[in-house]
C-alpha cells in the first residue's frame, strides 16, 4: 500500500535564495530547525537540508554547521533527513561531501552532471541587498559551471556508498539520466533509484509539460520498475510541475530553496505553507501522502536509527 502514497520532499532553505530576497528564508539553525519540524508536521516524510552563516545568511557546509539543527530535527520528528552534497556550485566536491560523509544520513542529494548554472535573472527582480555576498554571488554566475564530472560523482558514490546512505539523484537534464544509468550498470548504485528531476532552473531543462514528460519518458525507458520517480519546479513553475507529476503518481519536492512564493506575488511565510499547499494538491487529486516510514519503505532506507546524529 505504501508503494502507491505520494512522497513530499521539502527543500528548507538552499543555496540559491538570499536573505534580502525574503524576510522567511530560514537562516540561523534554530529557524531552520524550526522550519524543518514544521513541514514534517505539516506532512513532508523527507526534509532536505543546507546550512547557513547566522549573521550573514551566507551557504556554509562545514559539517559543525550542520550539528545544531540536526539534533534539534532528530530528537522533534521522526521525519527522514537528507544532507545534500549539492551544497553551493562555488564549492569542491570533498567539501560538499563532507557533511553526509560525518552524519550519515538516510538520504544525500547528488547531482547528476555538470551544468551551467544561472542565477544572475534574479538581479532583474531584487535590487537592494543586505549583503555585498548576495549580489556578487548572483552577478558570478554569468560565468558559473557546476561541476558535477564522472571523477567528482564517483568520488560522492566511493565514499557514501560505505555508509548506506542513498541518494537524491538529481537530474536538471536528459544526459544527467544517462550519467545515472551508467553507474547503475556498472553496480556503484543500488536500486530502486530515488530520481529528482529538476525542471526551470537556467542552464537545465525547461518546466513546459512536455519538459517533465520527456524526462519521465526517457528514465521510464533506462530504469523501468527500478526507480522512484520526484520532481521539483523553480520559482513560479513549482506548483504546476509538483500538479503535474502527482496526477502521474509522482512525488513532489516543494520548499523555499526551490520557490520563495506560494501564490503569485504573495511570499511564502513557511516552508509548511508550501508542504499545506501541495499536500491539498495530492490530495484533490485522491492521492494519499506517505508517513516518513513509508517513504522508508518506498524509497529502501536504512532507518533513522542508522544514522551518526
Amino acid at each position: 500500500m505504501a508503494r502507491n502514497k505520494t512522497i513530499i520532499s521539502c527543500a528548507i532553505t538552499g543555496s540559491i535564495h538570499t536573505p534580502s530576497m525574503s524576510p522567511h528564508l530560514p537562516v540561523t539553525p534554530q529557524e531552520i530547525a524550526e522550519s524543518a519540524l514544521g513541514a514534517a508536521e505539516a506532512g513532508a516524510a523527507i526534509v532536505h537540508l543546507h546550512a547557513r552563516d547566522p549573521e550573514t545568511g551566507k551557504p556554509v557546509h562545514t559539517p559543525e554547521d550542520f550539528d545544531p539543527f540536526l539534533k534539534v530535527i532528530k530528537q522533534g520528528s521522526n521525519v527522514v533527513v537528507n544532507i545534500t552534497t549539492g551544497a553551493s556550485p562555488y564549492m569542491p566536491v570533498e567539501f560538499r561531501v563532507k557533511p553526509a560523509e560525518t552524519w550519515q544520513p538516510e538520504v544525500a542529494s547528488l547531482n547528476m552532471g555538470s551544468m551551467n548554472f544561472g542565477l544572475f535573472p534574479m538581479l532583474k527582480r531584487h535590487t537592494e541587498f543586505k549583503f555585498e555576498w548576495e549580489p556578487e554571488m548572483l552577478e558570478a554566475s554569468h560565468d558559473l559551471v557546476f561541476r558535477n564530472s564522472f571523477k567528482d560523482i564517483r568520488y560522492a558514490l566511493d565514499t557514501l556508498n560505505k555508509t548506506g546512505t542513498r541518494y537524491e539523484f538529481e537530474c536538471y537534464d536528459t544526459s544527467h539520466l544517462y550519467n545515472l544509468h551508467y553507474f547503475w550498470t556498472e553496480g556503484l548504485v543500488q536500486a530502486p533509484l530515488f530520481i529528482q528531476t529538476c525542471h526551470g532552473l537556467l542552464g537545465g531543462i525547461g518546466a513546459h509539460q512536455e519538459d517533465v514528460m520527456h524526462m519521465k519518458r526517457t528514465a521510464d525507458r533506462l530504469f523501468g520498475e527500478n526507480y522512484r520517480w520526484s520532481v521539483l519546479g523553480a520559482g513560479a513553475n513549482q506548483m504546476k510541475v509538483a500538479a503535474m507529476a502527482a496526477s502521474m503518481g509522482g512525488h513532489v519536492r516543494v520548499g523555499l530553496e526551490d520557490s520563495l512564493w506560494i501564490g503569485k506575488g504573495k511570499l511564502a511565510e513557511t516552508n509548511a505553507a508550501q508542504v499545506h499547499k501541495v499536500r491539498q494538491i495530492i490530495e484533490g487529486l485522491g492521492g494519499e501522502i506517505a508517513t516518513p516510514d513509508e517513504a522508508r519503505e518506498i524509497l529502501s532506507l536504512k532507518g533513522g536509527d542508522k544514522v551518526a546524529f
